[in-house]
């Protein structure tokens, strides 16, 4: 059902600030609708086939490829979040309510090969610009050096995205669905959709390395510690700096040797995850307070009976939430009257 809304895009400008907006980007944009529409493809999990000839390695799956009378057109992630998050729900002022966002490596391997793809004509001067800090790095898997490094990982990275940041494109579609708080009630106005752009994404996390460097430099044990850990904020830059290198001065990258051997003290299972504390700031717009479609727009979505058939997972807090919380109404001496 097309409603002709145009989602919330999360952009990246110059200045390395990011903008929420529904007005710069629209689903057409999006998908390459333009035209007829019966000859759209969805292909759910399954690998960008345009992206191989820059993998080494096996090229990972991405959560949506969209193709267009056979030709690929855009690879999409796909991040469902509930709003407000477990950071969040507390907050008596809704408009600080934010979701969770949880980052897989298949995310920021395809961030950086979209990014490449769009910057391949220029491959020379980018080259030239990350090389000197590239370059100065022996060990890429070695964390002192990684951490000796932070500062021009950063740096760069920021010199890159400000230099390159109209290259952006959409990549990562969010999904929001809104609660009444903690409740799984949802609310009246219930669900709306963000997309973050690939730039806007990357910026997120060096970001929060920022903030997490100066959190770690006010804790007296870092101080004098000799080694500092490696975030995995840190991580997720430097894998992300050390792909475009490759590719930028290459063609070719490795993408298993980055995105899961590059472990750096973290466990590779997922990038890293950001608390809606933290998203609130980048996702800020009205349509985050009041999301655009009501819940009962679920009757033209979930049709012929398919809410019957849903089978949500069982658990034992859910079952005393649903079924359970009258027997903590009885009193104590009612219990006892019963068992006498």
């Amino acid at each position: 059902m097309d409603q002709n809304i145009n989602p919330v895009y999360i952009n990246l400008n110059e200045d390395l600030s990011t903008c929420a907006s529904d007005a710069s980007l629209s689903f057409h944009d999006i998908f390459k609708t333009e035209g007829t529409k019966e000859d759209l493809e969805f292909l759910f999990e399954s690998p960008y086939a345009p992206y191989s000839e820059y993998a080494l390695d096996k090229l990972d799956h991405i959560d949506l490829v969209i193709k267009k009378s056979g030709n690929y057109v855009r690879p999409l992630e796909v991040k469902l979040t509930v709003l407000p998050d477990n950071a969040t729900e507390t907050k008596k002022d809704q408009s600080m309510w934010g979701t969770e966002l949880v980052i897989r490596p298949d995310s920021t391997s395809y961030a950086s090969l979209g990014i490449y793809h769009s910057l391949k004509h220029k491959a020379k001067e980018i080259k030239e610009l990350l090389e000197p800090v590239a370059e100065a790095i022996n060990n890429w898997e070695n964390e002192v050096e990684i951490g000796q490094h932070r500062d021009q990982i950063i740096g760069i990275l920021d010199i890159f995205q400000q230099q390159y940041f109209s290259f952006q494109e959409p990549f990562l579609l969010q999904p929001i669905w809104k609660t009444q708080g903690k409740s799984p009630e949802l609310s009246e106005n219930a669900f709306d959709i963000f997309v973050w752009s690939d730039m806007a994404l990357c910026r997120l996390i060096i970001n929060q390395e920022r903030k997490e460097s100066k959190r770690r430099s006010t804790q007296k044990i870092q101080k004098n510690a000799k080694i500092i850990p490696v975030s995995r904020y840190l991580r997720a830059s430097a894998r992300l700096l050390r792909c475009l290198y490759e590719l930028f001065s290459k063609e070719k990258t490795n993408i298993g040797r980055i995105f899961r051997g590059m472990q750096l003290g973290n466990q590779t299972d997922k990038e890293c995850s950001l608390n809606g504390s933290v998203t609130n700031s980048y996702m800020k717009h009205p349509r985050l307070l009041n999301p655009c479609l009501k819940k009962e727009v679920l009757r033209h979505i979930i049709l012929g009976g398919g809410e019957k058939i849903l089978s949500p997972e069982r658990r034992f807090d859910a079952s005393i939430f649903f079924t359970a919380r009258h027997l903590f109404e009885i009193e104590p001496a009612d219990d006892v009257n019963e068992d006498n």
